[in-house]
């Protein structure tokens, strides 16, 4: 499976956060915190945006460092990702991310998420 596919089915390599860390790109930063602050009602600096992806060494965001219960659910169990879990379709911390990105969903659903 490509490892920019996250535990969840999205796509880290076209994620504008690791995209910023990448290419060490501070106005991407600055969009980003901007963007993921407001829609998650918190206040992110970007001096906090930093990731190399959710399955890839290196830095994590905060949150999906040590916050995300998929990330978290997927390692304890040893998943590749929650495609390989038989309690995908059912599971409620997945099931916000897959049920509103059709996209993930069908990454862990194909043969590449098993």
């Amino acid at each position: 499976m490509n490892d920019y596919i996250a535990y969840c089915g999205l796509n880290c390599e076209t994620c504008e956060a690791r995209l910023a860390t990448v290419n060490n790109d501070d106005e991407l930063r600055a969009k980003v915190a901007k963007e993921w602050s407001e829609l998650n009602k918190v206040e992110i600096t970007p001096e906090m945006i930093n990731c190399t992806g959710c399955r890839i060494p290196g830095v994590k965001f905060a949150y999906c460092a040590s916050m995300c219960s998929i990330r978290k659910c997927a390692r304890e169990k040893q998943f590749e990702t929650c495609g390989s879990c038989p309690e995908m379709n059912s599971c409620e911390k997945v099931g916000a991310i897959i049920g509103n990105n059709p996209e993930a969903k069908k990454r862990l659903e194909g043969s590449e998420g098993k």
